[in-house]
């Protein structure tokens, strides 16, 4: 594994971790908050750390952090249009943000593309860990219908 803060495993793992616990969001909101560069994993990972932020924020500061999330997911998506794992994290956090933020524009859209490559996996562009990830996400929170369950639980990783 590369020894970059920014390498997909770590980047994955620190997610999980700040999804469950706030001290590990502040933590992976750190790691990416000076992130500059363009690499579109990364700056969907970025999106999702400020995505997470807005969740532990005060009320006064969620609306800032949801849309500056909003923003860093445009970025990523426009610069890798076709990427799984990116429209995972937008979908993963869009499809949790109340309805009247309006901010869940993208959330059928990213529902599809992830359902289609999880489906043509190993060809999807996911890695098998990736793979699990959406696949999981997709089956265990209720996103998919029953039909497409069964059809995700036949395939291979």
């Amino acid at each position: 594994m590369s020894s970059s803060p920014y390498h997909p495993a770590i980047l994955r793992r620190h997610y999980e971790q700040a999804a469950a616990d706030k001290a590990a969001g502040e933590k992976f909101y750190k790691l990416l908050a000076d992130y500059k560069d363009r690499d579109a994993l990364v700056l969907g990972y970025k999106a999702a750390a400020e995505a997470i932020r807005a969740r532990d924020a005060s009320m006064f500061n969620k609306l800032t952090y949801v849309q500056d999330a909003a923003r860093t997911f445009e970025q990523a998506v426009s610069l890798d249009p076709r990427n799984p794992e990116i429209r995972f994290l937008r979908f993963s956090v869009e499809s949790n943000l109340p309805a009247f933020l309006g901010l869940s524009k993208h959330v059928d859209e990213d529902k599809e593309l992830l359902l289609n490559a999880a489906l043509s996996h190993p060809g999807s562009g996911l890695d098998a860990e990736a793979f699990r990830t959406v696949r999981g996400f997709l089956v265990g929170r209720g996103h998919v219908s029953e039909e497409d369950a069964q059809k995700l639980s036949k395939v291979k990783e």
